[in-house]
C-alpha cells in the first residue's frame, strides 16, 4: 500500500490539553499523505492519547487498544499521553500494542512508526522526564468549534496525589508573542472560539524552564488576546485559585471578549485534607475568589474540582466539604473519586477510605451538582445570551453553548453552525438543556441576519 492511501485513527482520553495535542499529532500524519478516518472504522495506524488521572483511564486504554484490533488486526497501534509516560512497560505487555512513546518523542511520532515493520513489532521510546523540557505549540481542528490551544504544559506543583508532574515534566509555556501569532492564524480559519489550556494554565510565562521564574505572567497574555480583532471570545479553561488573581478577574469582568466562565479545582473544602494534599490555599482564599467573581459577574458561570475520598477524609471531613459547596455561589462540580496512584506521597496517608465509603460520598457531590447546575440554569429562563452554535449534532439537534456555559439544544439548522446568535431561553429541558425555538420569519431571514454585521437573531420558545 503507498503512503498516501494510508489510514490513521486517533482517539483521546483525559482533559482538553490532549484533545489539542491529538489535533496536532493529526495535522503531522495529514501533512505527510496520510488519510485520517473515525476511530470507529478501519485503520492502518491507530493513535491512542491516554490520560492516568484516575485507575479507570488505564483500564479503557486497554479496551480501546482490544477493540481496534478486533477492527483491524494487521493495524499499528501507538500509545502515546501521561500513561505512556508514566508506565511505559505495562502498556508494552497489553496485547496488541506496538509502540509507545513518552512526552518528549510522541511529536516525532512518523519517525518511529517507521521502524515497525510488522505488527509483531514492539518498542518503547521514552526518557527521563526531567529531560522534557521544551514548550510544544499545539491547538485542537476540525473536530469541534471551538479550538482548545495550548499555551502552557508541565506543573512545578508537588500536590501529594498528583502524577502530572511526573507525566509532563517541568512547568513551561510559549511567549505572549508566539501565542499571539498562532491565535491569529487560527483566526483565519473562521474560529468563533478559543479555550486557553494549559496543565497549569496560571503559570504561565516559563518560556525557559531551567530559570524557574517567569519571564511573562498569564495575565499578561489575557490583555494581549483581547486586541486580536477576529477572536470573538476566549474561555480560560482550568486556572488554580491562588493563580486566579483579583487583576484577571477585573479584567475579565469587563472585557468583551473573555466570557463569564471559570473553572477553579477546589479538590477538598477541608483545611486539613487541603493540607495533606499539599494544595497551595486554604478555603478561605477559594471563598474569596468565588465572592470576587460573583461580585462583579453575577451571571459568571463558576465549576469545581473536587475529589472525595482521599486519604485521612473522614465523615466529618467530608461533611465539611459538602457544605463549603453548598454555600458556594457556583455552577456545577467535577466530581473524582480519590484513586491510588504509584509514586505519589498520598499512598502513605493513612487511614485509606474504603471504596465503598468513596462511591457513596462521590454520589453524594453529583447529586449536589445536579442541584447546584439546574439553580443556575433557572437564573436565567426569559434572558437573552449569546450562544455559539456547534456542528455537533446529536439526535437531530444542533447544540451550543453561552457565553456562560449554558447548554442550549435547537432542531438542526445548518445555518446556525458555528454562529454567535443571542437567543431567548425559555425552557429548560427534562436532559437539563435549555430548550429554544425560532419564530418562521426569523428563521426565514436567520441567513441574511446572521451575515449582517453587529446584528442581532432572537430565538424565541413558542
Amino acid at each position: 500500500m503507498q503512503q498516501n492511501t494510508k489510514t490513521v485513527a486517533f482517539h483521546t482520553l483525559g482533559c482538553k490539553l490532549n484533545f489539542s495535542e491529538t489535533s496536532t499529532i493529526a495535522r503531522v500524519f495529514q501533512d505527510n499523505g496520510y488519510v485520517k478516518v473515525d476511530f470507529a472504522n478501519p485503520a492502518d495506524i491507530y493513535v491512542i492519547n491516554t490520560c492516568s488521572v484516575t485507575e479507570n483511564a488505564d483500564k479503557e486504554c486497554k479496551q480501546i487498544v482490544k477493540s481496534a484490533k478486533k477492527r483491524a488486526p494487521d493495524s499499528i497501534v501507538v500509545i502515546v499521553g501521561c500513561y505512556a509516560q508514566l508506565k511505559p512497560n505495562e502498556i508494552l505487555q497489553i496485547e496488541g500494542v506496538n509502540l509507545v512513546l513518552g512526552a518528549k518523542e510522541k511529536f516525532n511520532i512518523l519517525q518511529y512508526i517507521e521502524s515497525i515493520a510488522t505488527r509483531e513489532d514492539k518498542k518503547i521510546v521514552s526518557c527521563e522526564i526531567d529531560d522534557v523540557n521544551t514548550f510544544v505549540d499545539s491547538h485542537s481542528f476540525g473536530d469541534r468549534t471551538r479550538v482548545f490551544l495550548k499555551v502552557q504544559d508541565g506543573c512545578d506543583y508537588t500536590c501529594s496525589f498528583c502524577t502530572i508532574p511526573l507525566a509532563r515534566g517541568k512547568s513551561r509555556s510559549g511567549t505572549v508573542q508566539s501565542v499571539v501569532e498562532r491565535v491569529q492564524k487560527i483566526a483565519q480559519d473562521g474560529i468563533k472560539e478559543i479555550v486557553l489550556t494549559g496543565v497549569n494554565l496560571g503559570d504561565f510565562g516559563k518560556s525557559n524552564p531551567e530559570l524557574k521564574k517567569h519571564q511573562e505572567n498569564f495575565f499578561d497574555l489575557v490583555k494581549q488576546l483581547e486586541n486580536i480583532e477576529d477572536i470573538e471570545r476566549y474561555r480560560i479553561s482550568s486556572i488554580e485559585p491562588n493563580l486566579l488573581t483579583d487583576e484577571i478577574i477585573q479584567f475579565v469582568s469587563g472585557s468583551k471578549k473573555f466570557v463569564p466562565h471559570f473553572h477553579i479545582p477546589l479538590q477538598s473544602g477541608s483545611n486539613k485534607v487541603l493540607k495533606l494534599m499539599r494544595r497551595r490555599y486554604l478555603r478561605e482564599l477559594y471563598e474569596s475568589r468565588v465572592q470576587a467573581i460573583k461580585s462583579l459577574m453575577p451571571h459568571c458561570a463558576i465549576g469545581v474540582d473536587v475529589i472525595v475520598g482521599f486519604p485521612g477524609e473522614t465523615e466529618e471531613d467530608f461533611l465539611e466539604t459538602y457544605k463549603f459547596l453548598n454555600s458556594l455561589d457556583i455552577s456545577y462540580l467535577h466530581v473524582f473519586t480519590y484513586s491510588e496512584r504509584d509514586n505519589t506521597d498520598a499512598l502513605s496517608i493513612k487511614p485509606v477510605v474504603p471504596y465503598a465509603v468513596r462511591k457513596q460520598r462521590n454520589n453524594m457531590l453529583r447529586i449536589l451538582s445536579t442541584k447546584k447546575q439546574l439553580a443556575f440554569y433557572n437564573q436565567f429562563v426569559g434572558t437573552t445570551r449569546k450562544v455559539l452554535f456547534e456542528t455537533e449534532t446529536k439526535d437531530a439537534f444542533i447544540y451550543g453553548y453561552s457565553d456562560n456555559y449554558l447548554k442550549i439544544k435547537y432542531p438542526f439548522e445548518e445555518r446556525l453552525t458555528n454562529q454567535i446568535v443571542n437567543c431567548k431561553l425559555t425552557k429548560i429541558g427534562a436532559d437539563g438543556v435549555f430548550e429554544v425555538s425560532i419564530d418562521d420569519a426569523i428563521l426565514q431571514n436567520a441567513e441574511h441576519i446572521i451575515n449582517k454585521p453587529n446584528s442581532t437573531l432572537i430565538i424565541q420558545h413558542s
